[in-house]
């Protein structure tokens, strides 16, 4: 063989190579690109970072003193150190800036319970803490709280409404109407909404804030909360089939935020609350089970036609039996709180996910 023909079959070898070569990156590429697509953000494990917490909460002026643990006394704040690894990819950390650009001129809503004062709480501090100098204002108009950042002309707000559907008072006394949903009119034109309602679903005696339910033309003293739950869950679907443009608005569900009273659920059965609880359940899945309202918030979700995304935080805020208030809380020594979460704390990665699912 001759030396141009010798040199000609390197020269062919090579290339088909690099053509190989460049193949198999194109092919890494797009698995690893549809593996972030299609990544379940919700699965994974907590691990140490001690880049974490996202912000000091001794300098975001506005925290309420039940969710402040920091300042309320609790001495460790290794529970502050933990970041969430998603199993199959990694979560972009959080961007204030991007993210009040992208939503600027625009405006957010939290509807729900104090569990979405918490993640409203959280985020405010969020982007505070990116934006420091920025300039902001805090107003309540009713029961509806607004944050603006008046450079970037974003409204997050909080409209607390603990059933979603309606408490009315009549003649007979409170009613809670699990087909009615005229509180509604306050979240038409919000470019993202923010839903949740769990917590108050079970309370009975002195802090349950309604006489009767009433569903069609049937009033009754009580019924199975989880199927009065349920009912409120689909009216509240068919008010976001009737009412969203989703060329506009966005829109979530916090998913349901578990409390920790029960130590045999982690396995430590002597533990009657979540005092003294110092790290989290280490692994991806919580020995106790998840709780059966999340098999029903899913079965609504379901039904909805219109798009709604599910924050499905309740497994990894289980494995954070750490990461509540206890009695740095609201009531102090005598107000054991383990449903509500410190800040900065496990609310701050709910956002963070948040974030990840709208870039």
């Amino acid at each position: 063989m001759s030396l141009r023909a010798t040199s000609t079959s390197f020269l062919l070898s090579a290339s088909a190579f690099l053509i190989v070569v460049s193949l198999l990156q194109l092919i890494l590429y797009s698995h690893q690109t549809n593996a972030a697509s299609y990544c379940n953000m919700f699965t994974g494990r907590w691990v140490p970072d001690q880049s974490y917490p996202l912000y000091d909460s001794a300098k975001c002026p506005f925290i309420e003193h039940e969710f402040n643990c920091k300042k309320n006394g609790r001495p460790d704040l290794v529970y502050t150190k933990y970041r969430w690894k998603p199993r199959d990819c990694n979560l972009k950390k959080f961007n204030g800036v991007r993210f009040l650009e992208k939503f600027r001129g625009k405006s957010i809503m939290f509807v729900g319970d104090s569990l979405s004062r918490n993640q409203w709480q959280s985020l405010t501090c969020m982007l505070h803490s990116s934006v420091p100098y920025a300039k902001y204002n805090l107003t309540r108009v009713d029961d509806v709280s607004i944050f603006t950042f008046t450079d970037y002309r974003v409204k997050v707000m909080l409209d607390r409404n603990v059933y979603l559907v309606d408490t009315v008072r009549e003649r007979i006394g409170r009613v809670l109407k699990l087909d009615s949903i005229q509180g509604g009119k306050l979240w038409k034109g919000i470019d993202m909404l923010i839903f949740n309602t769990w917590h108050w679903w079970n309370r009975r005696g002195p802090t349950q804030p309604w006489d009767f339910i009433k569903i069609g033309n049937k009033t009754l003293k009580d019924m199975d909360r989880m199927i009065a739950f349920e009912k409120a869950l689909t009216t509240w679907g068919h008010w976001v089939d009737a009412n969203i443009n989703t060329s506009k608005s966005m829109v979530f569900f916090q998913g349901i935020s578990p409390s920790h009273y029960n130590g045999t659920e982690w396995h430590e059965p002597s533990a009657k609350s979540c005092i003294r609880q110092r790290e989290p359940v280490f692994g991806s899945t919580y020995p106790g089970g998840l709780p059966p309202a999340v098999g029903v918030l899913k079965k609504a979700l379901r039904k909805i036609k219109k798009p709604v995304k599910l924050l499905d935080i309740t497994n990894l805020s289980l494995l954070r039996k750490d990461g509540h208030p206890s009695m740095y809380g609201l009531g102090g020594p005598t107000g054991m709180d383990c449903s509500h979460w410190c800040l900065a704390g496990v609310p701050d990665t709910w956002n963070e996910i948040l974030y990840n699912m709208i870039l």
